[in-house]
């Protein structure tokens, strides 16, 4: 089997069996960023000797039978968000100098680089992550691997379209209203935005407890290891979460037949796409017919873009205003965020706040009944590259078109989108699984569940 094509999985099993070596995976890996990435912009930093050296210890350790981790010798790229120790981290904004000491590692990297894994580089994201397409004045367009004149979706879009382009079985992204899913379903990539919380943060996000870090892999099995390597705890965060007593790859495959769950087409406020709506309306009947028992409903909660983009708003401004000369060059999307973020006053901050509140108040009401919630992810396909919003719409601004995705930020809920489909244009079409908050274990395991099912 191609190295590209495998999943961290396979990867381990064939490094195992001594079919396969990490310096041979990481070459094919390092090949196909060679041959696509001029094309998709997903990289926008590639360190092939530091890999090949990382490669080569790790081959040291499967031969001497003393493996360093769960995933030892995978490679791995990592968002251009989170603190890596020897690369800059630039967050997509020009107003950050390379030229300074990078000697920390984030939480992510740190357990990353503990566990044995292969750095390949890392992955483009819009300046300072601040919407839901990837593009940035520093480094420019990130494409869809699908049909390169599309969207690859953001903000964690490049890591996305490495993992379906099969530069990297898996990455990391962060999430703060959805930025794992939304590419996920524009790529056709599995991503989990787990419970606020649950994977440690350094430095602390000004978006608070919007923000989420995440797995994106090729399948739910990688997802659920992942997680198991990057929820090991951390002191500088001082809000993360125990970690959990049972393992992610434990609990995963674990029997999910007969489970009540609800299925939203739409939230009771979103406009879906019809052929979107279709794709998942017949991967809901095919679970359905497969065991769980699916019944339409919408939960008691009203579209909270207002109180989102406030939080958002004050998020961005919180940072930017740390960011001296940053107003030069800056996106013009985002220098408009930053304005709205100024304006605000801390009794509006805190309005949106108890939004935030009563609405996760409402979701805990609901899951009382429904084990989880099943939606679509997206309400349309990947669209044109380039655009904030699709082109020809009357939208102004990117959470109009994420509906599916950013309230479950402002709950803490763990969601994750698995692909379920294809348009009649071929491109991905995405399924969100939402549960409870500390749910994380029985999202995977429906969504591994569900995996199954649509594969057939």
């Amino acid at each position: 089997m191609n190295p590209n094509e495998m999943t961290a999985v396979e990867l381990v099993t064939a490094y195992g069996s001594g079919t396969l070596s990490p310096v041979e995976a990481t070459e094919a890996c390092l090949e196909a960023i060679e041959a696509r990435n001029d094309q998709l912009n997903a990289y926008c930093l590639v360190d092939a000797e530091n890999a090949l050296a990382q490669a080569r210890e790790s081959e040291q350790r499967w031969h001497s039978g003393h493996v360093q981790g769960l995933l030892d010798g995978v490679p791995i790229s990592i968002k251009d968000i989170f603190l890596t120790k020897g690369w800059p981290t630039l967050r997509g904004s020009a107003a950050v100098s390379p030229d300074q000491p990078w000697e920390v590692d984030s939480p992510v990297a740190a357990r990353l680089r503990e566990d044995g894994m292969v750095f390949l580089g890392k992955t483009t994201t819009p300046e300072l992550a601040w919407k839901a397409t990837t593009d940035s004045p520093a480094f420019g367009i990130t494409r869809n691997p699908v049909d390169p004149a599309l969207t690859a979706g953001g903000s964690s879009g490049g890591s996305a379209a490495a993992v379906a382009a099969g530069m990297g079985p898996v990455s990391v992204g962060t999430d703060g209203g959805g930025s794992v899913r939304i590419p996920a379903s524009f790529c056709g990539i599995v991503a989990l935005k787990p419970t606020h919380g649950r994977i440690p943060l350094y430095p602390a996000s000004p978006f608070g407890p919007l923000a989420h870090a995440g797995p994106m892999t090729r399948t739910v099995d990688d997802a659920a290891l992942l997680m198991d390597i990057l929820v090991l705890p951390d002191h500088r965060d001082p809000t993360a979460l125990a970690p959990p007593r049972s393992t992610y790859r434990g609990e995963v495959n674990r029997d999910v037949a007969g489970l009540g769950v609800a299925y939203s087409k739409d939230l009771g406020f979103a406009q879906v796409d019809p052929e979107v709506a279709a794709v998942v309306d017949r991967a809901v009947q095919a679970l359905a017919g497969a065991g769980l028992v699916v019944t339409e409903a919408d939960p008691d909660i009203e579209d909270p873009i207002e109180a989102f983009e406030l939080l958002w708003a004050a998020g961005a401004a919180t940072l930017l205003n740390t960011m001296p000369g940053a107003r030069e060059g800056i996106d013009p999307g985002l220098g408009k965020v930053w304005d709205a973020g100024l304006d605000a006053t801390a009794v509006q901050f805190l309005q949106a706040r108890a939004v935030a509140a009563e609405l996760g108040i409402r979701m805990g009401a609901f899951h009382r009944t429904h084990n989880v919630l099943i939606t679509p992810t997206m309400p349309i396909a990947a669209f044109e590259a380039g655009h904030n919003v699709p082109p020809g719409s009357d939208l102004t601004s990117w959470p109009q078109w994420t509906p599916f995705t950013y309230p479950f930020n402002m709950t803490q809920q763990p969601a994750i989108s698995i692909p379920c489909g294809t348009t009649s244009a071929g491109l991905p079409v995405g399924l969100q699984i939402v549960g409870p908050r500390h749910s994380d274990d029985l999202v995977l395991a429906v969504a591994r569940f569900a995996e199954r099912v649509l594969a057939g």
